[in-house]
């Protein structure tokens, strides 16, 4: 749940920074769980943190529009979309960032959810962009397709990873076995490091572009990104709804052309026992908000972040709180109803 705390020193702290000395009795702390701090999650989250806040009550915030009075919203570096929903089950957090199809998972106890059962405390508040799977190779590898990947030093990320699960279901789409490769496990920023030192051929990495890591690496000259199209994604988009085609256009990384890929949907989750209000609000304030910072240079995928997309790849129940203010300004959800049951 949203839990309070008597501000005292962190609103006066606050109230300093801001430049206004009023002190609010009481803030309502909102988390919300991103990811690491050199990946898109946490640029973004600390964007939506500072459109939805305003802990002091303050009326006029300029440049910035004021966010809700009396509301604190923290965004917190975290291991990306399966521990914030792990956190967001056990009231950890109150809300996260989480891809589309390990949120599914985790509604339906499946993939890397599956022994630990299906987690019921999750709803969303709006589809934020969509996330692309790079399959990044070094150049000097050989490797200019998935087939290219048999016999080669691969990360498929770390054990209970969204992107080991898409990178598995990539590979048997392609006729590849995990035996067929010199498989590593391990996440994004060690990955980075074994391929400037040439210990290893390629990596999945599930991201929205540009990726700060790819881009350093192709800036280096030391990395290309393989395409991820034809039969075999044909095959992978009609079995899993949680999948789209995606297009990573030419000049997100250096030297390398349109990426043909899949990709999955960046949801805003929040805890399902959050009261419908305080997610009206929060929703409400994001929205209306959000325009004033997507100028700033916190990350650019802010700019992807529309209405018109806010239901795209859901694969789960909205909040009912999201809901009313989506009724207010007449989108529909056409997927999901927003039942708690």
């Amino acid at each position: 749940m949203v839990f309070k705390c008597l501000v005292g020193g962190l609103a006066l702290f606050i109230s300093v920074l801001s430049g206004s000395w009023s002190v609010a009795a009481e803030t309502t702390i909102f988390r919300i769980g991103t990811g690491g701090v050199g990946g898109t999650y946490y640029p973004v989250g600390q964007t939506i943190s500072k459109a939805i806040s305003n802990p002091t009550s303050a009326t006029d915030c300029a440049p910035d529009p004021c966010g809700i009075p009396g509301l604190l919203a923290i965004s917190q570096a975290s291991n990306g979309s399966v521990s914030n929903i792990e956190d967001i089950e056990n009231n950890k957090i109150e809300s996260g960032f989480s891809q589309s199809d390990v949120a599914y998972w985790a509604l339906n106890g499946s993939e890397v959810f599956k022994e630990k059962g299906e987690y019921k405390n999750i709803a969303v508040i709006a589809s934020l962009y969509m996330e692309n799977i790079h399959l990044v190779a070094r150049k000097g590898s050989g490797i200019k397709s998935v087939s290219d990947l048999v016999g080669k030093r691969v990360s498929l990320d770390d054990p209970g990873s969204g992107t080991l699960v898409d990178a598995r279901i990539i590979l048997k789409a392609y006729g590849i076995s995990e035996d067929e490769m010199r498989v590593q496990y391990i996440k994004p920023s060690p990955a980075v490091k074994k391929i400037r030192a040439g210990a290893l051929d390629a990596f999945f990495i599930v991201a929205g572009h540009p990726s700060k890591a790819i881009v350093e690496l192709s800036n280096d000259d030391l990395v290309t990104v393989i395409n991820i199209d034809g039969p075999a994604a044909d095959k992978i988009v009609s079995e899993y709804s949680y999948f789209s085609k995606q297009v990573i256009p030419a000049g997100n990384y250096k030297g390398v052309g349109d990426v043909h890929t899949l990709g999955v949907a960046a949801l805003w989750i929040v805890g399902k026992d959050q009261s419908d209000e305080t997610v009206y609000k929060i929703t409400k304030a994001f929205w209306e908000n959000l325009p004033g910072f997507q100028k700033s240079d916190a990350h650019p995928k802010l700019s992807s972040i529309s209405l018109k997309t806010a239901f795209e790849s859901v694969s789960v129940p909205f909040h009912p709180g999201a809901m009313k203010y989506y009724d207010e300004i007449g989108l529909k959800d056409p997927h999901f109803t927003t039942n708690r049951d």
